[in-house]
């Protein structure tokens, strides 16, 4: 089902697709070669391009006659590949989309500072609208993100981390970004307000769904289809759903297990898999997924004020995809 639907989406989107490739190369414009590199590295190793294509779609969807759609698109990715390079230098990963991670080809302050040129590029061309409210959704979504890496650092390995913090870490670090992208899509458009909250509830409710679904990645999907090592989120001190209700329902003795595993993050494939057998013995994985499933239909539910058309039809199958795909 996961890959007849991505084939079906693919073949609708493959223009739009297309065109976002080469909006984010020719709009990248870096002055020095470095940066250059690190910027193609994280941008050009396999992104899905699923948010600037949030907003190419929503803005279709919302009746935008524009001809800048695509170039503002790319806001979306860069604002993405910045966090990405930030993130992994934070987490200490090693691996991205099955690369090496651009701090440990490069070194950290290349990475830092090329992340930093994504934020501003981003904003740049948001300014280049000459529309405040266009800017201040895009400096917002910068704001909350950070907010969003500083909040999960704080709690790094913390055990005591509740269902409630983790879905507003979530919420600020990818949630907000889905959001934004959408939102952005309604205010180019002038959309009324009802359209306008419509599609910034399809994306919230479809990236807190994204987020769950992907933490579920971690016990589900081997790690060459992951494209990082085994328990990589447990190896970075990350603390996702499916842990987070373990703890909170597993006896003693199984609990004490999963915290050996939270403090102890240094463990062979094998062990991990004893891991998975406990978060599968609690329901955990099947909460993870059913609470996920909960904010799909939320999503769906939330652009049902549009009529039926070809964007709907994406945005809704995306939505479907997100909770099936594999990979």
């Amino acid at each position: 089902m996961s890959e007849a639907l991505k084939q079906k989406i693919l073949g609708m989107v493959k223009d739009d697709l297309a065109e976002i490739e080469t909006a984010l190369s020719e709009n990248l414009r870096p002055y020095l070669d470095l940066v250059s590199d690190i910027a193609r590295h994280i941008l050009f190793s396999g992104g899905k391009r699923l948010r600037p294509l949030l907003t190419v779609t929503g803005a279709k969807l919302c009746g935008y006659n524009g001809n800048n759609t695509t170039k503002l698109s790319t806001i979306f990715e860069y604002l993405h590949a910045a966090t990405l390079l930030h993130d992994d230098l934070v987490d200490g990963g090693t691996l991205r989309r099955g690369k090496k991670t651009a701090h440990l080809m490069w070194d950290n302050s290349s990475a830092v500072l090329v992340g930093d040129f994504l934020l501003a590029r981003s904003l740049s061309i948001a300014a280049e609208t000459g529309r405040t409210d266009v800017i201040k959704v895009v400096a917002e979504i910068t704001e909350n993100m950070s907010q969003g890496e500083i909040h999960q650092m704080l709690h790094k390995g913390a055990i005591d981390l509740t269902e409630k913090e983790y879905l507003q870490v979530i919420s600020n670090k990818t949630a907000v970004l889905f959001q934004g992208a959408c939102r952005f899509a309604a205010i180019i458009a002038d959309a009324p307000a009802e359209h306008e909250q419509a599609l910034s509830e399809y994306g919230y409710h479809l990236g807190i769904a994204f987020q769950m679904a992907d933490d579920l990645l971690d016990y589900t999907v081997d790690s060459a289809a992951l494209g990082k090592i085994v328990g990589a989120d447990l190896r970075e001190g990350k603390l996702t759903l499916p842990v987070i209700h373990a703890l909170a329902t597993a006896g003693d003795g199984a609990r004490d297990r999963i915290i050996r595993f939270v403090q102890n993050p240094v463990f062979a494939a094998a062990e991990f898999q004893e891991l998975i057998g406990l978060l599968e013995r609690y329901g955990s994985i099947e909460y993870t997924r059913s609470q996920a499933a909960d904010h799909i239909q939320s999503a769906r539910q939330a652009i049902s004020v549009f009529g039926d058309c070809t964007p709907k039809e994406i945005l809704m199958d995306i939505a479907q995809y997100a909770m099936v795909r594999n990979m």
